[in-house]
């Protein structure tokens, strides 16, 4: 019986992790078991849970990419089943494993839910213009949208928000407090985990905080019209081929050597520029003999 068969949910069952359990990167059968997977013919669900409770525990093997005849690791239905239930963390380890558990692990359905489960967020509305933004669900990756009125100061939004001065200033690129004048709207760290709970988030590129960030607005919605949400896609292109080309000139390599560094340190320069300094370290130095 192949993987979409009455017995799926058997396999299914025995995968997915316990919900009160916190490592999702093992799950356990018997050897008898596992023979029972590859081959449902050799016997009935019955079977396979005496079998299970029976044998002892030097007969255990634990699931993973490298068992290869496991034919329940390259089942997209189970496959889903599992990514769904993994923090981001996870998912990101397994679109790591193959090109297969990639494709599963990149469903937009089931990053979204990943990243929006521990916050309860109702939605997230907006593509990001890399995949990159899917790994990091922490708080800091959230910011209250706050459109400035007149009277408002960075030191008086601190207090109102209960953050410090110096990180609404960072996550805004400011330099000083005069720069508030020349904006629509301020991005605030959040520093309360309830702003988020049944909150519809928006994955915006803010121009002049120079960084993509998920959204909540407290009051309304997103404005089209405004003038720090310029467009996105143009405005990255844009930002990134500056950004490559003066890695390129920093690091005298070619453009995909650039690319690479930058990907891998999820857009930063300077990490970027400190792993290939690493790296650079890590092959002159002397071999011992």
């Amino acid at each position: 019986m192949g993987c979409c068969g009455d017995d799926d949910g058997i396999y299914k069952q025995q995968l997915i992790p316990n919900p009160n359990q916190h490592d999702s990167s093992s799950y356990c059968f018997t050897q008898n078991s596992m023979s029972a997977l590859r081959n449902p013919s050799m016997g009935t669900p019955t079977n396979l849970a005496g079998s299970s409770a029976s044998s002892s525990s030097k007969d255990v093997d634990v699931i993973s990419p490298m068992n290869s005849n496991f034919f329940a690791l390259t089942c997209r239905d189970i496959l889903r089943s599992i990514f769904e239930r993994l923090p981001v963390t996870d998912l990101a380890r397994a679109a790591c494993v193959c090109r297969f558990w990639n494709l599963v692990a990149s469903d937009r359905e089931i990053q979204t839910r990943a990243f929006i489960s521990p916050w309860k967020l109702k939605d997230v509305i907006g593509k990001p213009s890399s995949g990159s933004f899917w790994r990091d669900n922490s708080l800091g990756r959230f910011a209250i949208s706050h459109h400035i009125l007149r009277g408002d100061t960075v030191a008086s939004l601190a207090v109102k928000y209960s953050v410090q001065v110096m990180d609404i200033k960072r996550l805004n690129n400011m330099l000083s407090d005069h720069g508030i004048y020349s904006r629509e709207r301020l991005l605030i760290p959040l520093s309360k985990p309830d702003h988020l709970c049944n909150r519809t988030c928006y994955i915006e590129f803010d121009v002049y905080a120079k960084r993509e960030v998920a959204v909540v607005y407290l009051e309304g919605g997103p404005d089209g019209k405004n003038s720090c949400l310029m467009n996105r896609s143009t405005t990255t292109k844009r930002g990134n081929r500056r950004v490559i080309d003066s890695l390129k000139r920093s690091m005298r390599v070619d453009d995909g050597t650039a690319e690479y560094y930058l990907s891998i340190s999820n857009g930063d320069p300077r990490a970027a520029l400190a792993e290939f300094s690493e790296d650079l370290r890590w092959e002159d130095r002397e071999i011992p003999s």
